[in-house]
């Protein structure tokens, strides 16, 4: 395995989670009752796999490695414009989540900014998938590959977290608000 097959993995993944968000916000909208407690995992899956785990690895790892060749950079800087972008989001989410959990009307700004990430994790993974492609055909070696794999790999607490990130998104996709 590679790290790029690693990171195409996390894709996986994510876009299990846009399908949640997506719903989330579709059913809010829709005046359906969503347990607060599941968009606040929701929120946590952004938070702990998404920025923690994912952004980290392309930031700290991948992107440098690829970059180091003066090849893609204008790519990478998008993308790191965009993880911030997408963490952004994410706070907003969260503070009107807060809002509406201490009792306020806070339900609109929720189901607005879940659509936004929608939207956003829709484009950007669409836009990594083509970038990671361009990365194995023309930049990184097969040993590079390995040493990210491996590197990607060691974190045993990180795989934890992961396996924890996939049973929650396994929890909520399988909600009657998720599954109606």
């Amino acid at each position: 395995m590679s790290a790029t097959e690693i990171l195409r993995k996390d894709h996986e993944q994510i876009k299990r989670l846009e399908k949640v968000v997506s719903k989330c916000y579709k059913e809010l909208y829709a005046g359906k009752k969503i347990p607060i407690s599941d968009i606040e995992k929701i929120t946590m899956i952004i938070s702990e796999f998404l920025d923690s785990i994912h952004y980290s690895r392309e930031e700290d790892s991948y992107f440098p490695c690829v970059a180091s060749y003066d090849s893609l950079k204008k790519e990478i800087r998008t993308f790191l414009i965009e993880h911030e972008f997408g963490r952004r989001i994410a706070q907003t989410i969260s503070k009107h989540l807060s809002r509406w959990k201490n009792g306020e009307d806070a339900r609109e700004p929720v189901a607005r900014f879940l659509r936004t990430y929608s939207i956003f994790l829709n484009d950007h993974i669409s836009k990594e998938e083509d970038f990671f492609a361009e990365a194995e055909k023309t930049v990184l070696s097969k040993e590079e590959e390995k040493e990210m794999y491996e590197q990607f790999s060691s974190v045993m607490a990180i795989t934890k977290k992961i396996e924890d990130m996939i049973k929650e998104i396994d929890f909520l996709e399988n909600q009657p608000w998720f599954k109606d």
